[in-house]
């Protein structure tokens, strides 16, 4: 019997855009199973400075809701290895806006946990009006100050 290939990729995922959609496209493309780890509001207020729009627990079910998909599941509050040396991926994918990995590192540190893991890094970088988080919360605030939103 064939071994299931496992991809891993992790982000914050804050508010959907199609940047995610492509990213966990490409993902699964690479093996039978992909596990999405979606970082902590506490993760991400200490790397961007702020806490998520969204709440850590419903953007993990909504990155599980979304077809390529077959599992989120929250990252670690103490060691970001942790999920990925609980799950032993084959395949960990990066998204183009994640610069702050050194893969050959990241390769080297799960070595000496005895994983042996291909880095991908996802080079294309999807282009639309709201490719970003970060554009779409602008967007928001420009048509609230226009008075395009009534409660």
């Amino acid at each position: 019997m064939k071994k299931e290939k496992i991809v891993v990729t992790a982000g914050t995922f804050d508010i959907l855009h199609p940047g995610h959609y492509h990213i966990l496209k490409y993902a699964k493309s690479l093996g039978d199973k992909l596990i999405v780890i979606v970082a902590r509001d506490e993760t991400v207020k200490k790397l961007k400075g702020r806490k998520p729009i969204i709440p850590e627990e419903q953007r993990r079910l909504m990155v599980e809701a979304l077809k390529p998909v077959d599992k989120a599941i929250l990252g670690s509050l103490n060691n970001k290895l942790e999920p990925i040396l609980n799950i032993k991926p084959d395949v960990i994918v990066l998204g183009p806006d994640q610069q702050t990995f050194d893969t050959d590192q990241l390769k080297e540190e799960l070595k000496r946990y005895n994983l042996d893991v291909d880095i991908v890094k996802c080079e294309e970088y999807v282009k639309c009006p709201f490719h970003s988080s970060y554009h779409i919360v602008k967007e928001i605030i420009e048509r609230w100050k226009r008075g395009e939103f009534k409660d």
